[in-house]
C-alpha cells in the first residue's frame, strides 16, 4: 500500500490546517490509520489514530481537544483537522497504516506503512 500525506503549509498560531492521507495499493478502509510528526532534533512521536471502522480514535495528550481524526473510506482518505496551532505543533507529519489489527496505534513500532510527510510550520 501507498501513502500520500498531504495538506500541509505556514500558518498563523491560532490558525487550521486539514491534512490529508489518501491511501492506493489496497483500500484504507482495511486499515487503522495513524498519525505522527518529527520536529526538527526530536523524534516521531505520536499524534493521533483511528480504527478501522473509524468507531475509535486515539490522541496524545499534546493535541486532544484541538486535532480531530477521520476517515473517508469511500475516497480512501483519512484526514486530521488541525486548529489552534501552536508552535509546537510545527513538524513534518506522518501518516501510517499497519498491517495487522489489535496492535497499540499509538505506537511507532506498529507501523507498517508511511506516506513521505507533509510539513506544517507555524508563525507566531
Amino acid at each position: 500500500v501507498q501513502l500520500q500525506a498531504s495538506g500541509g503549509g505556514l500558518v498563523q498560531a491560532g490558525g487550521s490546517l486539514r491534512l490529508s492521507c489518501t491511501a492506493s495499493g489496497r483500500t484504507s478502509k482495511d486499515y487503522a490509520m495513524g498519525w505522527f510528526r518529527q520536529a526538527p532534533k526530536k523524534g516521531r512521536e505520536f499524534v493521533a489514530a483511528t480504527t478501522w471502522s473509524g468507531r475509535k480514535s486515539y490522541y496524545a495528550e499534546a493535541v486532544a481537544g484541538r486535532f480531530t481524526i477521520s476517515r473517508a473510506n469511500a475516497k480512501n482518505t483519512v484526514h486530521l483537522q488541525m486548529n489552534s496551532l501552536e508552535s509546537e505543533d510545527a513538524a513534518v507529519y506522518y501518516c501510517a497504516a499497519p498491517e495487522v489489527y489489535g496492535i497499540d496505534l499509538t505506537q511507532e513500532s506498529s507501523y507498517t506503512h508511511w506516506g513521505q510527510g507533509t510539513q506544517v510550520t507555524v508563525s507566531s
